[in-house]
């Protein structure tokens, strides 16, 4: 699964990286910011994922590529998701986009126990992390040995990551 996840999401920063720039100067790591609050008005909540039970806030030092906008993002999760999906076994999470903007992640666990604890859901989010250091677009674009999936997310215009068991517990992270 990591193989063809990250072959997935090399491919789709590959293309993302050939049709968009951004400045290559070297930029010092981002630092997270823990609880900050979130939306109060968050239309997914109910639908998608129980209210979020723990919060942060993740400001990156990079910026958003200049002409980035919601079909890219809906590209990206789509090519995430078929990675999920042509995976040689059962991926025990779904991964989505919403949003007027489709800057809004979302990951759902699909089984019971999987995603149950903030700790599990950001192991989740460091696994994501691997996963883009190894795609050319994301060495060519950041520091890879410092930057973080929170930093692809910036660079390609997302306000948000949202991880849940899909029944008691969801971390949210604001992406600025």
């Amino acid at each position: 699964m990591m193989k063809s996840a990250a072959a997935s999401l090399a491919l789709v920063l590959l293309v993302a990286g050939s049709a968009l720039a951004q400045d290559k100067e070297k930029k010092a790591p981002a630092k997270p910011v823990a609880a900050a609050a979130t939306s109060t008005e968050d239309r997914y909540v109910g639908y998608y994922y129980p209210k979020p039970t723990s919060s942060e806030t993740f400001e990156s030092t990079l910026q958003t590529i200049a002409g980035v906008d919601r079909p890219q993002r809906v590209q990206f999760v789509t090519v995430i998701s078929q990675g999920t999906l042509q995976a040689a076994y059962r991926v025990p999470y779904a991964v989505f986009v919403k949003g007027e903007k489709a800057d809004k992640l979302i990951v759902v666990g699909l089984q019971r126990g999987e995603l149950d604890t903030v700790f599990r859901q950001r192991a989740l989010l460091a696994n994501m992390t691997t996963m883009a250091r190894l795609s050319p677009f994301f060495q060519e674009h950041t520091v890879a040995e410092d930057a973080t999936f929170f930093d692809l997310l910036k660079i390609l215009g997302f306000s948000s990551v949202t991880v849940t068991d899909g029944d008691k517990s969801t971390h949210q992270v604001i992406v600025k």
